[in-house]
């Protein structure tokens, strides 16, 4: 379900449990902004990246990047928020 950055990435934070969450609802939003649902693309064609400021950001392949460029989807934004008991993703699609 997560690919090896992100599994290096979660097992380094203190509260690794919340990061994973995080990483997992931000794929199911990026994959409902696809229009797939969660059988569409494979979990693994989504990837959860930390931008240079710090800031998360969305990198795509396979079928996710290819249903993306379908759409005509150039950007994707998203926000993350995470406590040790919930989780909240948001992603935006948008076309240029």
């Amino acid at each position: 379900m997560f690919t090896e950055l992100e599994i290096d990435y979660c097992q380094r934070k203190r509260d690794a449990v919340s990061s994973f969450a995080a990483r997992f609802a931000a794929k199911e939003a990026t994959m409902k902004a696809l229009g797939t649902g969660v059988r569409g693309v494979s979990w693994k064609d989504i990837e959860v990246t930390r931008q240079r400021s710090g800031a998360p950001g969305i990198q795509l392949y396979g079928r996710a990047e290819k249903r993306a460029a379908n759409l005509g989807i150039t950007e994707i934004s998203i926000s993350l928020s995470h406590s040790r008991e919930y989780a909240v993703a948001f992603v935006i699609a948008s076309h240029k």
